[in-house]
């Protein structure tokens, strides 16, 4: 997470908010026993993982609701966001699978790891941050060389 500001970076309001809609979604999910509102967040972002933030929902929405905040505000790097988003999706996604087979245990287990990282990403550690470090520091060390941006 950056403190700074990015060109083309993410208001960090708007990574709040996301981090918030997720973590809410899936409470109330679990709370309603809905399974159906981890599909309605895993078609919120996918988009937003396969094309980016201007199909992003949360990031439309975001960008009006804290337009004052976000002019201000510190940035998050895109490619970091897409990466956190992919993560999320991944997970739900799966939940999502195992919804369809029959398997609810396994459903609520892969959508709780997303209610968590972004319960704990909301306290101030943000775990997908740190597997896209770890990630590019293996990469780098693997092939010696500074990575490529492919998110």
């Amino acid at each position: 997470m950056s403190t700074t500001q990015l060109p083309g970076g993410i208001p960090m309001p708007i990574v709040r908010f996301n981090r918030v809609i997720l973590l809410g979604g899936i409470l109330l999910s679990i709370l309603l026993k809905q399974p159906l509102i981890t599909t309605a967040l895993f078609l919120i972002i996918l988009p937003t993982v396969l094309f980016g933030k201007k199909w992003s929902l949360i990031f439309q929405l975001g960008s009006v609701l804290f337009a004052k905040q976000n002019r201000d505000a510190a940035t998050d790097s895109p490619e970091l966001m897409r990466f956190n988003n992919a993560i999320a999706a991944v997970m739900l996604g799966s939940s999502q699978i195992a919804f369809l087979f029959g398997a609810p245990l396994a459903g609520w287990i892969l959508s709780g790891i997303v209610a968590l990282a972004a319960a704990v990403a909301l306290c101030g550690f943000c775990f997908g941050c740190f597997l896209y470090f770890q990630f590019n520091l293996q990469r780098y060390r693997l092939f010696g060389r500074k990575p490529q941006k492919s998110i």
